[in-house]
């Protein structure tokens, strides 16, 4: 971001409101502390309203306004949702789902990604845009399309079956090699040439998992040509920071290759205020945006300013709690804070979803907090307060693979298992135990960090096979969890015990089988409720119960460090270690309960040579996060908690050694001089 101050606003969409209303909401945004707003969106049909035919004096207005009144702008291309006259005159640009049903007109997002004809007029949009806004003194940022694959992330429709034949080609060169690569000698699936390709569309039953896979990857690259398409356009005449908007862990789209696109990483987030898991997990999107930029300060582009509109049961934040999640991207490496929307909707399908100026207008709870917390950021702002562009210091990493989420959650896998589920599980005991954690690559360089969780990795190549063993052996803490290493890239079995032999052998340990444990929702035989598995190792506390998944483990050449008690496993590995190189290799054949896990990750920190701080707060649900040279504390807790650092609150200006927070209470600690 070119301008050194903390990024405040929202996104703004004056097309939806008289004219009379933009200068008031220009000066309650100076009265909020606003400095960025995200405008045209959705603005295709105003902007475009017949084809060929552009309408600018409006946009030309808003965004004078906003420049006369010290707010920058970023700038949407507003490609998002095409205009109706495009599907009237182009049905073929219109998406299509896998049972061949042609979405319409009448909601958003209701273009094909493989669409010639929807490339064509986007690009001729973004064009017309960067003409005339390339130079406008108030351009901030671009922002390309908007929430890419949000409600269509996948077409089944002929031109989309074009394109995928075309990538496979790209991919595979010659038909032989797909009918290797996909297995299709099983079934009589065998191809005689990619012309008989098409994408997986309904299927009597399970189909081919190689090609699924394929078109999840295909499908992914197919939206992020779209973005490529209109960031060349941008960059051809502008060198102003392009985004699009994340979506956290978003499934349909691989976020690793996305991140390399943009200039700078942006999220949106959507934490339930009725879910108490919805802030340690909303603590592990925050660390993944961080992750996916290399370090690299974000944008929290959307949250809500209270409650949102599309759960069943809608929540609003509690007083205070808006604030305190926006304290915790900030600590989390954010260099911006923004919501949807700016002024709370009159009409349409997002009317319910609130607003920083509410339909009760600027007199009411949620604006007062907008604005104190726009204060509270202004003055944080600037290079004494150290925020801008500060690292977030991460001594443990998390692997994350989009092939290994995609395959794991196919049918016909070994057992029913939520990719995220795991990683969750995780992430929330290593941040219980005082780290904060980073994402990574299994295939990127890990030496600069002393533990590394490989967790699900289903989908393991040769290379990351490798990688992993290298970084075990020359003095890493390596721990490897269940379902890793099982296929390599192609979703073909790693034969002999799975993970590789490079992999296998770090281990010291071999899988025969796999021995999942029947879930909560599921019934042994005469109803009987079929009980967790459980394990016993000093690792876990002495004794502890364990679910989700197992494994028929033979430790060839590890320890073992706890093992599986009562049922078809018992007495045989859960847990092992094994001594490689000058580092040390785990492996972890179930998942633990919770406090079980929280002992477990505290071992492996120990076992790293990791030393964590003392507790800079005393309280439940106290979250403590260093960025630079400032330690954020905030209390989500629902009881009073207890600072105890040296240095002073940078909002309050009290000494931290004692400071009392309430629930929903932050403080910022600068280090004493």
């Amino acid at each position: 971001m070119r301008a050194v101050t903390i990024k405040y606003g929202g996104d703004y969409n004056p097309e939806q409101w008289p004219t009379e209303v933009w200068d008031e909401d220009v000066r309650l945004m100076q009265r909020a502390g606003v400095n960025l707003a995200t405008v045209a969106v959705f603005s295709w049909a105003r902007l475009e309203p017949r084809p060929g035919e552009y309408d600018f004096a409006w946009l030309d207005d808003v965004l004078g306004r906003l420049h006369a009144g010290g707010v920058r702008v970023d700038l949407a291309t507003a490609t998002a949702s095409p205009p109706p006259w495009l599907a009237r005159r182009h049905p073929e640009t219109l998406p299509v789902d896998e049972h061949g049903v042609r979405l319409e007109v009448g909601s958003r997002q209701q273009y094909c990604p493989s669409s010639p004809v929807y490339r064509a007029h986007a690009r001729r949009l973004v064009e017309r845009l960067v003409e005339r806004y390339a130079d406008h003194p108030a351009l901030e940022l671009w922002h390309v399309n908007n929430e890419y694959g949000c409600h269509v992330s996948r077409c089944y429709c002929d031109a989309s079956a074009a394109a995928f034949r075309d990538w496979l080609e790209d991919r595979y060169d010659t038909v032989e090699a797909l009918n290797d690569a996909w297995g299709t000698a099983f079934w009589s699936q065998r191809y005689d040439s990619f012309d008989e390709i098409m994408p997986p569309r309904a299927a009597p039953t399970f189909q081919n998992p190689t090609q699924l896979l394929d078109f999840d990857r295909f499908s992914s690259d197919e939206l992020l040509e779209c973005y490529r398409a209109e960031a060349e356009v941008i960059r051809a005449s502008s060198d102003v920071p392009i985004t699009t908007n994340f979506m956290g862990f978003f499934k349909p789209l691989d976020y690793w290759k996305w991140a390399k696109e943009v200039d700078v990483v942006s999220d949106d987030t959507y934490p339930d205020p009725a879910d108490p898991l919805s802030t340690p997990y909303a603590a592990m999107v925050r660390d993944l945006m961080r992750s996916l930029g290399g370090g690299a300060p974000w944008i929290l582009m959307e949250q809500a300013p209270s409650a949102v509109n599309w759960r069943e049961r809608n929540a609003i934040k509690a007083p205070g709690q808006m604030r305190a999640w926006s304290y915790q991207a900030l600590a989390r490496g954010a260099d911006g804070i923004l919501f949807f929307q700016w002024r709370q909707s009159k009409a349409g399908s997002e009317k319910f979803h609130s607003g920083m100026v509410p339909h009760a207008g600027p007199e009411t709870r949620v604006f007062r907090e907008i604005a104190e917390l726009g204060a509270e950021l202004t003055a944080l702002s600037g290079p004494e307060a150290g925020f801008e562009g500060a690292p977030v210091a991460a001594h443990a990493a998390i692997a994350l693979d989009w092939d290994s989420w995609w395959a794991l959650e196919q049918p016909a896998a070994p057992t029913a298992v939520a990719y995220l589920e795991v990683l969750f599980a995780w992430h929330a005991a290593l941040t219980a135990n005082g780290l904060t954690v980073d994402f990574v690559q299994a295939g990127a360089d890990l030496s600069g960090y002393p533990l590394v969780v490989v967790l699900a990795h289903f989908v393991l190549t040769a290379d990351q096979g490798a990688n992993l063993s290298a970084y075990a052996e020359e003095g890493g803490t390596l721990v490897v969890g269940f379902a890793s290493g099982i296929l390599d890239e192609q979703l073909h079995v790693h034969l002999g015990g799975y993970f590789g032999a490079e992999l296998r052998r770090a281990l010291g340990v071999r899988i025969e089988e796999f021995a999942p444990p029947a879930g909560p929702d599921l019934r042994a035989e005469g109803g009987v409720p079929a009980p967790p598995i459980g394990i016993v190792g000093d690792v876990v506390g002495g004794s502890a119960s364990a679910g989700l998944w197992a494994e028929a483990l033979i430790a060839e050449d590890a320890a073992i460090e706890a093992a599986f008690a009562g049922g078809a496993l018992d007495g045989t590995p859960a847990i092992t270690r094994r001594e490689t190189g000058v580092g040390r290799a785990w492996y972890v054949a179930t998942l633990p309960q919770p406090e079980a896990l929280g002992m477990l990750a505290a071992r492996l920190i120990a076992d790293a040579g990791i030393v964590v701080p003392e507790p800079a707060a005393v309280g439940g649900g106290v979250e403590v996060v260093r960025r630079g040279a400032n330690t954020v504390v905030i209390n989500h807790g629902d009881g009073t908690a207890v600072v105890r650092l040296p240095g002073v609150d940078r909002l309050t200006g009290a000494s931290a050694d004692g400071l009392e927070l309430a629930p929903q209470g932050v403080a910022v600690v600068a280090d004493p001089a």
